[in-house]
């Protein structure tokens, strides 16, 4: 497991590209017949991809956990979100099997003890993981169900649909909130205009990019913003302080992963365009 630390907003402002790309960007999220984790120290979010083809991958030996966690197993004291942007795949939590197909979501709470993926038809599955202190229980959403929350605007070239997957109005979490937004065809911006929440961090994973097209991932503070270029299935991990937005130079989609204080979707500070630098 990778481990990527906190970072000062100050310091941010010496990054080059280089040192931006190495603290933020995770570009190996899937490898085959392998659990591939990243560690952040912003509110200590675990995130990564299993990605079963040929065995059978337990949740487990991806790690020493009792080293890396201090756990005697990795749910003991955390919640994981699982979303399958594959194909059919499955989901085995302590001998229950899930059956995701693409887009559905899985949501595992704290004192699951096994957890294994296995393939089907071509799964992928993207996990994110925060510190959940209680117990709750665990469910599967299909993403059909998900709460669909439409915004934006083909005039401004950011209409899409905020699908939550794994939030309060679905499912009761400790920390985490997961969902995927899927911009409209002829519709490049994500996140515009653009929000910070000092109550959160939040971690992007781009998918369905094609290998002719990137999307530039926005980050920094209003005053001093810095981009990214994103290909496809990687991710950037941004600090509650900064903004997160993103324009693609062809069609994408996106999921969200956010862990904090709270899990108030709305509790966020808005920043007008005019006031970017």
């Amino acid at each position: 497991m990778k481990t990527r630390y906190g970072a000062n907003p100050k310091d941010f402002k010496k990054y080059d590209t280089k040192e931006i790309r190495e603290e933020f960007l995770v570009e190996d999220i899937f490898k085959e017949d392998t659990i591939n984790l990243t560690y952040s120290h912003i509110d200590r979010i675990i995130f990564g991809g299993a990605y079963p083809v040929k065995k059978t991958l337990k949740l487990n030996e991806a790690i020493d956990v009792k080293k890396e966690l201090g756990m005697n197993y990795f749910l003991e004291n955390r919640e994981l979100g699982i979303i399958n942007i594959g194909q059919e795949g499955k989901v085995i939590a302590d001998g229950k099997e899930y059956i995701l197909d693409n887009l559905n979501a899985l949501y595992l709470p704290s004192g699951t003890k096994e957890v294994e993926f296995q393939d089907i038809k071509g799964a992928k599955f993207y996990l994110a993981s925060a510190f959940a202190p209680r117990q709750t229980k665990p469910i599967l959403i299909d993403y059909e169900k998900a709460k669909k929350v439409p915004c934006g605007d083909i005039k401004t070239s950011n209409k899409r649909v905020i699908n939550q997957l794994i939030h309060p109005s679905i499912v009761d979490t400790c920390n985490l909130m997961m969902g995927a937004t899927e911009l409209l065809d002829g519709s490049v911006w994500n996140t515009m205009p653009a929000h910070t929440h000092e109550r959160r961090m939040e971690v992007y994973f781009y998918f369905g990019i094609d290998e002719k097209n990137v999307v530039f991932h926005f980050m920094g503070q209003k005053d001093e913003t810095r981009h990214i270029v994103v290909k496809n299935e990687q991710a950037v991990i941004s600090p509650s302080w900064s903004i997160h937005s993103g324009s693609g130079t062809g069609s994408y989609k996106f999921i969200w992963a956010m862990v904090g204080e709270n899990k108030v979707f709305e509790d966020m500070d808005e920043i007008k365009i005019k006031d970017l630098k």
